[in-house]
């Protein structure tokens, strides 16, 4: 239980709604200082300010990673969230500077991790372990997680969660809303209450450690006795709202596979593709994080180890259906099916423009190109991430754009886009084609 001393790479939580308020308050004050600087000094040399030069800078990018690591909670993983961003909701100089917030946060000193655990567990929890490692292995926006070892000798991880970001979601997602408006990173016209609000609902959803406990005895039945899925198992008695304890999984990270054989990074691919059909068209629950550290590998076995199911999204049988019907109009290549479904999911409407409706549609059409062609797709190979990211850009620089993917969609297409993210890193190859084709029939539920 040693180590309870001051650690120079950890940095106290703020907490309070009031204290973070008035510290994304100062970034934001920050950012339009730096980005006003930016311009005066361009018409000073005669050149007109442009976005672009003004949000790209050395300093706005250190300014925004840092303010928001410091943070953690809700502000740092909206920025994370909206990295993920093709282009249509920020210009691309933002989602670069937010992709920073990918790597880990920095953790909180050993005495505030000290306060959590008091009130979680009672002042005398220490005596319940063996070994309990006060240095974190791993921390993201919501917590971070601690290797402990019981009497009884459970090799445990528990994740604890930083003090105040539950209570502080509604103003951190009320202060980034006002970031992006008042900087001009969004057209003045579009309304982004609606993926706001699903944000929100989905952010207080991870910081409830009780939710995520029950998300992971549900994955762990649906995917009960699975030869290509290991999963850590829940420890209901250390478990709290704030605390949440399971069975340490050795493993190693899926980078592991860079080097491996071929056939063996195309099987981790397939199976992860291969899950995400199964979440979102039989299970209709997905866990929609796909931080590529939430993947690992088990040596022994060759089996992907799961982690992290704090962003959980549950579908209705209405949603999975429309989506049905459009993978199917896709695959058929039938445009007048694939506009019908599109309005029954939201994605168009009656208000949207015939110029976005149309490049909509082309994007569709661009996105199902590897779901139609019977070779396998080779992810690693292919421009089309960077070919729809220029279209997505296209769409958002128009400032008459008033209509956003529907927020139901909005974890779904982030999930979608970092298996992608992970098939590409392992310059997979998966018949990706064989994979979809049983969930492109209306009347099928495998």
């Amino acid at each position: 239980m040693a180590g309870w001393n001051d650690d120079a790479n950890a940095a106290p939580v703020p907490q309070g709604r009031l204290g973070r308020m008035l510290r994304l308050g100062g970034m934001t004050g920050g950012l339009m200082g730096d980005m006003a600087s930016t311009g005066l000094r361009h018409l000073a040399k005669g050149q007109r300010p442009r976005l672009h030069d003004m949000l790209l800078t050395p300093q706005t990018a250190a300014r925004v990673t840092r303010d928001l690591r410091r943070m953690r909670g809700a502000a740092m993983k909206m920025g994370q969230m909206l990295s993920m961003d093709p282009g249509i909701l920020l210009p691309p100089e933002m989602t670069t500077i937010l992709a920073a917030l990918r790597d880990e946060a920095r953790h909180m000193p050993p005495a505030q991790l000290r306060d959590v655990l008091n009130s979680a567990w009672g002042p005398d929890w220490r005596h319940r372990f063996a070994r309990f490692d006060v240095r974190p292995f791993a921390a993201a926006s919501i917590g971070q997680v601690h290797r402990a070892r019981t009497h009884d000798g459970r090799d445990l991880a528990i994740k604890v969660q930083y003090p105040g970001v539950r209570d502080s979601i509604d103003s951190d997602i009320a202060n980034i809303a006002a970031l992006l408006k008042l900087s001009g990173m969004v057209p003045a016209g579009l309304d982004l209450s609606p993926l706001l609000e699903d944000a929100r609902r989905q952010l207080h959803a991870e910081a409830d450690y009780t939710a995520e406990a029950r998300n992971l005895s549900d994955f762990t039945t649906l995917l009960a006795g699975s030869p290509d899925f290991i999963l850590p198992r829940l420890c209901p008695d250390l478990s709290t709202p704030q605390v949440l304890a399971m069975t340490y999984v050795d493993s190693q990270p899926l980078d592991a596979l860079l080097d491996a054989p071929q056939d063996q990074r195309d099987q981790a691919a397939t199976r992860l593709i291969a899950l995400l059909l199964r979440e979102f068209f039989a299970f209709r629950t997905m866990q929609t994080d796909p931080n590529l550290a939430n993947y690992r590998l088990d040596p022994a076995s060759g089996r992907i180890v799961l982690l992290d199911f704090g962003a959980v999204t549950r579908f209705s049988p209405d949603l999975t259906r429309d989506f049905r019907a459009l993978l199917t109009a896709g695959l058929a290549r039938d445009r007048d099916a694939t506009t019908t479904a599109m309005r029954r999911i939201g994605y168009i409407g009656a208000q949207t423009l015939p110029r976005h409706r149309a490049l909509i549609l082309e994007m569709f059409d661009l996105a199902m190109s590897p779901l139609r062609q019977d070779a396998p797709f080779d992810f690693g190979a292919s421009d089309l991430v960077l070919r729809l990211r220029d279209m997505g850009l296209a769409l958002g620089r128009d400032r008459e754009l008033t209509q956003v993917p529907p927020p139901e969609t909005l974890f779904l297409h982030r999930k979608i886009a970092g298996i992608y993210m992970v098939a590409a890193r392992l310059g997979a190859r998966v018949p990706v084609s064989q994979l979809v084709a049983a969930y492109g029939q209306p009347d099928h539920a495998p």
